[in-house]
């Protein structure tokens, strides 16, 4: 019986937890990229995750054994007779594993590294078969160990544009150590109840031999759900169990030849596999070794297999079946028209449903025979007798290159990626290929639509209609950097809807525009820059008027809507942990003069983005940061004023706390981004602590003291204030970024944060200088008067703290200190005063930032002692140097690695890697560090670039990584400059972005400047299924 997923309608998206249907068997690393993927949970395009780790839990190439996998090879191998094993001797020398990265997204395919398998089928010219799943459609890089454990780099010369098989090619003279020899394809050997055995890399094991029995030859070719899958071919079907890895797997029998190609199998633990038949492998196989190129023609039709019974009910007569059996007495089915494409050459003249007779005047039921009639025929026409309800139709069709359809060369622009819509895609979704948009493989940067990461087909930009990738370059050419322009999209899931966004057009951090063409000669993408941005248009003013809000009770308070504009960042790379690479929230004018804007950390995480601000959801400009602070979550950003011609207020900040039990009003803005107001009270005002989280460290806000309120809108809003009637603000409605919980979800706070503490950095900014805070470097949290006197706080000390503070009754103890601190104080100590001030509320810490020393009186271990503790200048604090090498993004330990860390081991920290990359193929992680390049103590950023700029590309070398929890290990990595280059970004006031980049190409400093390829992300989640993983 037919798999049931087959019969599902492909316009239904499938469900992303399905067990039922069958998946690739490429291995997976386990992916912190995807949200609440379970080891071994099938992906939505069909793949299996295994389960691997280095010491630090993150993924590594390291195998690991999975019980049932590993039981069924062990009785495989047992019960193999001496023929048997006599066979396999010779086989295994043939079949390599496959380590590869497919290093971007295109077409089906998403960034990934993984391993499979393939087997030498023309050893003298160097041939590898495997999966096309493997090879994929877009660019590869990888290589193969043979049996005896000599590598040598692999190039793919062939992916068949439908067929799931590919061919790579290697250097034949780098196998020195044993005779190469290639396995025989036999197609005409595989038969009903032919014993087999699948030699290949299962589950992730070198070498694993499974056995089984092919019970079927005429299945209909799986489908895997979203990502690639087959079709107009047959399988063949069997039970051997094979499972992650074991994609491209020679399928053998007790002669030696391989009669089949593993392709898939069930997700469900069922023992069913699935094989490619080898008639097309065969015949590419044959071009290739003769120089030939490999046509393959198509009609734009999907047929598939239909049993007699099915046929006849769709009309087919007795003459016809009678006719087919007779010269066709094994056969039990025909070929039925499943989807005829929109406006291709069947449109109008072949309909779904349609029973295959004759092709040219020759009957036909097998999927090889009409594939050979179709490659022999490209370009020419080819003549079709169908029966529809009945009665027979002859059509004559034109008969197209399939190659002209299937993708060869995208095209990257403003951080996305591009290319013509497939022919695989526009079969699943049967959607026509003519001028049916450009296909966004990679929506990211300025292309990033809500939903998906790809999927998307954009129709106009700019007003400017998109029908095809040469259109879409062309209008993309003549518009500015920094320019907003009006996109329409559709998804392929849903071609009903129109979708309309205004997009920033970034040419500024993505300068150019590239063109990356296939070469089937070297194996690898040829990359050329067509286009170097337009500069700029000059910003000219705009006036507008913000909208008022009648009903409201307390007009004066709700004149604050004129103060509050709408902050939007966008973040080119992933730095420092933060989870996200856009946020949008609202931020709070403090000055209207000098366009002074607060807003929370968690919508502006640091320095490297573009901000964009909206004053009375009306007038757009660009925004800068001026000032961080380092523990309080807020930022002071900057507009022009002089663009802004609308009635903006600046704030009136309090300059007295508010109450516990205070009545005040809460305004905010929703998660519709409307504003909301609501008359409360202040329920608690208490020093709180926001958890760090463990997996991916990242900014929080520490030492302070938060505000809540009896309104249920607190929850709703993530920006606003609190409000006194007179419209003076007592405190901030801010954003705070928390942990990250075990399925990968981040969460967030929503907090007050009483405005007097702002002031003194507030009047600071204002009056033109910036603020260079110091802190004492360490995390503290409340001690009631119970605990203190346990731990040794004596009577006199807390009978001043009653009398000196009667709302608060506490003191504070130093939870953490940070890495590298030099306070002096320890874990444990409980602060009794600074500077002889008694410290009972956060704000009383404030002491330390205009003190480079502070006078401090701390209980520790039931003693009363005085120190002098040196504060350290936040400066220091803030990323300003980032290295892109191989994939991983590095830089310093930010503050929030220091936070949670007790030993910085070196000033390189991964931050992030890209998918697909050299970082994520060899395990180097995010949170892992750097302390050595081949042997060499690399200390910091300076020397690790001197290091590996001497490293040649596509060599290896030995990087001494550290983990975060402490446990040493060597990472062996390829250069691969070709698609990772290494990239440097530098801070520098002079350059507008804020960051001057360097690109680096044989060692040397490239003129010009970088380009970096993939979004980076952080700590194991993908925001809107992006490309980066940190």
């Amino acid at each position: 019986m037919e798999h049931p997923t087959s019969a599902t309608k492909r316009k239904q998206p499938p469900p992303s937890n399905s067990f039922d249907r069958p998946s690739k068997q490429a291995r997976r690393p386990s992916q912190e990229l995807d949200e609440d993927v379970e080891s071994n949970k099938p992906y939505t395009n069909g793949f299996v995750a295994s389960a691997t780790d280095t010491p630090n839990g993150y993924t590594s190439p390291r195998p690991a054994i999975e019980d049932d996998a590993g039981s069924v090879v062990v009785a495989a191998a047992a019960a193999d007779t001496a023929e048997w094993q006599a066979t396999i001797e010779k086989v295994v020398r043939n079949v390599v594993s496959i380590h590869f990265c497919q290093t971007c997204a295109f077409d089906t395919d998403t960034a990934i590294s993984s391993e499979a398998t393939g087997f030498v089928v023309d050893a003298e010219r160097g041939y590898i078969l495997t999966n096309r799943h493997v090879v994929g459609s877009g660019p590869f890089w990888g290589y193969c160990i043979f049996d005896n454990h000599e590598e040598t780099d692999v190039y793919p010369v062939y992916r068949d544009p439908v067929h799931d098989f590919g061919i790579l090619r290697f250097d034949p003279k780098k196998i020195k150590y044993m005779p190469l020899a290639a396995l025989e394809l036999r197609p005409d050997q595989a038969k009903v109840g032919v014993e087999i055995r699948v030699v290949g890399n299962d589950a992730g094991e070198k070498l694993s031999i499974l056995s089984g029995v092919i019970s079927r030859l005429d299945r209909n070719a799986p489908e895997y759900g979203e990502g690639y899958s087959d079709f107009n071919t047959n399988y063949i079907q069997a039970a051997a169990a094979a499972s992650g890895g074991s994609s491209g797997s020679p399928v053998v029998n007790i002669d030696g030849y391989a009669v089949a190609l593993q392709a898939g199998g069930r997700a469900d633990g069922a023992a069913t596999d699935y094989f490619l038949p080898l008639d097309r492998p065969l015949r590419a196989l044959e071009c290739i070794r003769e120089g030939k190129h490999v046509d393959r023609g198509t009609i734009q039709t999907q047929w598939v297999i239909k049993a007699f019974d099915e046929c006849r009910r769709l009309g087919l007569n007795a003459q016809w079946e009678g006719d087919v059996r007779a010269k066709f007495p094994k056969e039990t089915g025909m070929l039925v028209a499943e989807v005829v494409l929109p406006q291709g050459p069947g449109f109008g003249k072949l309909e779904e449903g349609d029973v295959l007779i004759k092709v040219n005047g020759e009957l036909l039921t097998q999927f090889a025979r009409l594939d050979g009639v179709l490659d022999s025929s490209v370009d020419g026409k080819v003549q079709l007798l169908v029966q529809r309800g009945g009665e027979d139709m002859e059509v004559e069709l034109d008969v197209g290159d399939l190659h002209a359809i299937t993708p060869d060369r995208f095209v990257s622009v403003a951080g996305a990626a591009f290319h013509d819509l497939s022919y695989q895609q526009a079969r699943l979704y049967a959607v026509t290929l003519k001028d049916a948009g450009v296909y966004c493989c990679e929506a990211s940067g300025s292309f990033r639509f809500e939903g998906s990461s790809n999927g998307w087909l954009v129709q106009s930009v700019d007003q400017k209609p998109t029908p095809n990738l040469d259109t879409f370059v062309e209008v993309m050419k003549a518009i500015p950097d920094r320019a907003r322009v009006v996109v329409t999209y559709k998804h392929l899931r849903d071609m009903h809807t129109l979708n309309t966004s205004i997009m920033l057009v970034d040419r500024h951090w993505h300068k150019h525009m590239r063109l990356a063409v296939r070469n089937d000669k070297t194996g690898l993408w040829d990359f050329s820059d067509i286009s170097d941005p337009i500069a700029p248009t000059a910003p000219v003013p705009r006036k507008a008027n913000f909208i008022s809000m009648a009903g409201a009770q307390h007009p004066q308070a709700v004149d604050i809507i004129r103060s509050f504009v709408r902050v939007s960042a966008s973040m080119p790379i992933k730095l420092d942990g933060f989870p996200k690479t856009r946020k949008i929230g609202f931020g709070l004018v403090v000055d209207a003069e000098k366009g002074l804007v607060v807003i929370s950390r968690a919508i502006v995480p640091y320095d490297f983005c573009d901000i964009t601000v909206t004053i009375a959801d009306s007038i757009i400009v660009d925004g800068k940061v001026v000032f961080m602070h380092p523990l309080q979550n807020y930022a002071i950003i900057q507009y022009d004023p002089s663009l802004v011609k609308a009635p903006v207020k600046s704030a009136k900040l309090a300059t007295k706390p508010v109450k516990q039990g205070e009545e005040t009003i809460f305004f905010g803005f929703n998660q519709n981004l409307r504003p909301v107001v609501s008359k409360t009270a202040v329920t608690d005002i208490t020093t709180v602590a926001i958890p760090a989280s463990a997996s991916t460290p990242r900014y929080r806000a520490v030492n302070l003291d938060a505000i809540t309120v009896d309104t249920s809108l607190s929850g709703q809003c993530g920006s606003g204030v609190l409000v006194a009637e007179d419209g003076t603000v007592q405190a901030l409605w801010l954003t705070y970024l928390g942990e990250r919980t075990a399925h990968s979800k981040d969460i967030e706070y929503h907090l007050g944060f009483g405005t007097p503490a702002l002031l003194p950095v507030i009047n600071e900014v204002k009056s033109g200088r910036k603020p260079d805070l110091r802190i004492l470097n360490l995390e503290t949290q409340t001690v009631q008067m119970s605990q203190c006197r346990i731990m040794g706080v004596s009577e006199s000390w807390i009978e001043r703290i009653e009398r000196e503070d009667p709302e608060r009754h506490q003191l504070f103890m130093v939870r953490k200190v940070d890495a590298g601190n030099t306070t002096k104080l320890q874990e444990g100590d409980i602060i009794l005063t600074l500077n002889d001030k008694l410290i009972t509320r956060v704000s009383h810490l404030d002491i330390m930032y205009n003190n480079s020393t502070l006078r401090a009186v701390v209980v520790r271990k039931q003693q009363e002692i005085s120190l002098d503790i040196p504060t350290v200048p936040t400066s220091e604090l803030e990323t300003d140097r980032v290295v892109v090498f191989c994939g991983a993004v590095l830089h310093r330990p930010h503050h929030a690695v220091r936070q949670q860390i007790s030993k910085i081991h070196s000033d390189i920290y991964v931050s992030a890697r890209m998918g697909g990359s050299p970082a994520y193929m060899y395990g180097l992680a995010p949170t892992n560090f750097i302390l050595a390049v081949n042997a060499v103590p690399t200390p910091d950023l300076e020397t690790f670039l001197k290091e590996v700029n001497k490293i040649e590309d596509n060599t290896y070398f030995r990087l001494k990584v550290m983990t975060f929890d402490n446990v040493p290990w060597v990472a062996t990595m390829k250069k691969c400059e070709h698609y990772f280059p290494t990239v440097e970004f530098v801070k520098d006031a002079g350059v507008r972005e804020g960051w001057r980049r360097v690109m680096y190409e044989g060692g040397e400093a490239k003129k010009g400047e970088g380009e970096v390829n993939g979004v980076a992300d952080e700590g194991g989640i993908v925001e809107e299924h992006e490309g980066m993983e940190g």
